[in-house]
């Protein structure tokens, strides 16, 4: 009798061994190249508006990056690294966005780049989850009398070349009704606004949150005005090179982080508490206990808990740049949380 139990203990130990194995491998993750670069590196190499961005990436006073573009890197250093602040930032010309996606001299790239067929299959880009959802504006002096396109009728429009804002104006310019307009192209951002302000130009377009972060952050901004018509959809977000999947994966999935967050009501003052949850979803989606959730991707399992308390959640960050207490005064609208009526929705963290 005895010498049959212990027969049976061993094979019940071996069922057990073997299962334990087979459980190793399958959370035991192989680190794809751009993820282990990073992880080797030590730090995230982002790529930024080169000229800058009111409230989505500038360099403020004290000589560091900061916007809500930047805020997503930053969210994606504390996840992988543990660390918002290991981040190096490489400004970027929007006609330079497709080569440094392409050489791999970036990790990711967070800088208003609209999610377009042509970039998703001809970049070599995978495209994270939006962030911000826009659309093509015009700007005008508010002292020119122009209501409409219709009134641009044998004007001049100051328009970034490189973008899909230059190519949108020639569709919509047609569509309106416009026969005879002048498009006069600049490769900088910044350069298309001060052409505009000088007087080159009797119409500036681009994105209305680009419209918005400069009439809000200029001298005197009763001297614009933006004209109540939207000119295309441009929903806007990271991408990264598609050579690594993972790496693709863990930027998705911390984008989609912050919005979970949000939904939740966890922010970066209250998330220890949230710590202290015996709710079975909360406890998955904060990586306590057993729950395999960064594991998967070759990092941490609590990592949307250092995203969360180094940056916060998706209404921290466009509160902080863009909201009521910032000079733009902006409202959620569509970039609300799907619940309240928006665009914001976060697949399950399961």
């Amino acid at each position: 009798m005895l010498k049959r139990f212990s027969v049976l203990f061993v094979l019940v130990a071996m069922v057990v061994g073997v299962f334990s194995v087979a459980t190793a491998q399958e959370t035991s993750v192989t680190l794809g190249p751009i993820t282990k670069r990073v992880l080797d590196r030590g730090e995230l190499i982002c790529g930024a508006n080169k000229g800058g961005l009111a409230g989505f990436a500038v360099v403020n006073d004290a000589g560091e990056w900061a916007g809500f573009d930047v805020d997503f890197c930053r969210a994606v250093a504390a996840a992988v690294l543990g660390d918002a602040s290991k981040v190096s930032f490489r400004p970027l010309e929007a006609g330079e966005r497709q080569a440094a996606i392409q050489s791999e001299e970036i990790d990711i790239m967070s800088r208003n780049t609209t999610f377009t067929l042509s970039r998703d299959a001809v970049w070599g880009a995978d495209f994270a989850p939006t962030t911000f959802y826009d659309g093509q504006g015009m700007m005008v002096k508010a002292d020119s009398g122009i209501t409409d396109l219709l009134g641009l009728e044998g004007l001049t429009v100051c328009v970034q070349s490189g973008t899909t804002t230059e190519l949108n104006l020639a569709d919509q310019m047609s569509l309106a009704g416009v026969k005879n307009y002048t498009p006069k192209t600049f490769s900088e951002a910044a350069a298309t606004w001060d052409a505009f302000v000088q007087g080159q130009c009797d119409a500036f377009t681009t994105d209305k949150s680009g419209l918005i972060a400069y009439k809000g952050s200029s001298a005197d901004p009763s001297q614009y005005t933006i004209l109540d018509v939207t000119m295309s959809k441009e929903p806007l977000g990271p991408l990264t090179p598609q050579s690594d999947p993972q790496w693709a994966d863990i930027v998705r999935w911390t984008v989609y982080g912050t919005i979970q967050a949000e939904e939740y009501g966890i922010t970066s003052k209250n998330v220890d508490d949230f710590l202290k949850s015996d709710v079975p979803e909360i406890q998955r989606f904060l990586g306590q206990g057993d729950n395999a959730i960064g594991s998967l991707f070759g990092i941490k399992n609590d990592f949307m808990v250092q995203v969360i308390k180094q940056v916060g959640n998706y209404g921290e960050i466009f509160d902080r740049n863009l909201g009521p207490d910032t000079p733009f005064n902006l409202g959620r609208g569509v970039n609300d949380l799907w619940t309240k009526g928006g665009l914001m929705y976060s697949p399950p963290f399961r």
